[in-house]
């Protein structure tokens, strides 16, 4: 049991460095379709919370650091990081002991079904939604308490709980990063993913909801294309790990 639940922590033998890469690479590109096109409206409160006018004021570069947000971005890429873990080890712990490999075919397909679903929300097709998920009250209520003073380890505190706020792109990834079947493969797919999130929610709190009113919608469009191309990506993969 004991190495088995090292190979699940350690190893990346399920999909092969290769082709971890490439699923890393897709996310990233489906984070920044999400987080141009998603994100930055549903995320946008939260961001803009964070900023305050004098942090936007000055020359450009005072104004990019005013809006990088890195503790908020720190503690998001953590979050989804130790999400992807528990996905890719939890998978990987499975196939291990009921030997049914083709487990991570069938999440690799799950994975390119729901960004195609993603893509098709982007294109105005109507798709049936998850219920409504609520966080704790007490969770709210930290965060509505970070928000007043989201300054370093409050930040970072502040982007791990907001990494857990249901979203149908996070499903998706995390789809993908179970299909890893290690903790480290999950880790890197879903730190990819939090990394394409960033420049959209940067831009966001620099340009404030002015992008999450108009920029957003206009890139809707290239957002589809490239959750298309995710699920596409992701589909020939389930179908490499069949054949």
């Amino acid at each position: 049991m004991i190495e088995l639940l090292a190979n699940c922590l350690h190893d990346l033998t399920a999909l092969g460095h290769e082709a971890l890469l490439a699923m890393a690479g897709a996310l990233f590109l489906a984070g920044l379709a999400s987080g141009a096109t998603h994100c930055a409206g549903m995320c946008a409160p939260f961001v803009l919370a964070q900023v305050p006018g004098r942090a936007l004021d000055g020359g450009m570069l005072r104004r990019l650091s005013g809006a990088a947000l890195v503790p908020y971005h720190l503690g998001r890429v953590l979050g989804y990081g130790a999400l992807g873990a528990l996905a890719g080890a939890s998978a990987g712990l499975v196939a291990g002991i009921t030997g049914l490999r083709f487990l991570f075919a069938a999440l690799l397909a799950l994975a390119a079904l729901l960004m195609l679903a993603q893509a098709a929300e982007r294109l105005g097709w109507r798709m049936p939604h998850l219920p409504a998920v609520r966080l704790p009250g007490f969770v709210q209520a930290r965060i509505g308490g970070l928000l007043a003073a989201p300054q370093g380890g409050r930040g970072v505190l502040l982007g791990l709980l907001l990494s857990a706020l249901p979203c149908g792109a996070i499903y998706a990834a995390l789809a993908a990063a179970a299909a890893s079947g290690s903790a480290l493969g999950g880790v890197i797919a879903m730190t990819s993913f939090a990394a394409g999130t960033a420049p959209g929610l940067i831009a966001v709190a620099f340009m404030g909801g002015f992008f999450a009113r108009r920029a957003g919608p206009m890139l809707r469009p290239a957002g589809a294309a490239l959750f298309a191309l995710n699920g596409l990506l992701l589909g020939v993969m389930a179908v490499g790990l069949l054949a």
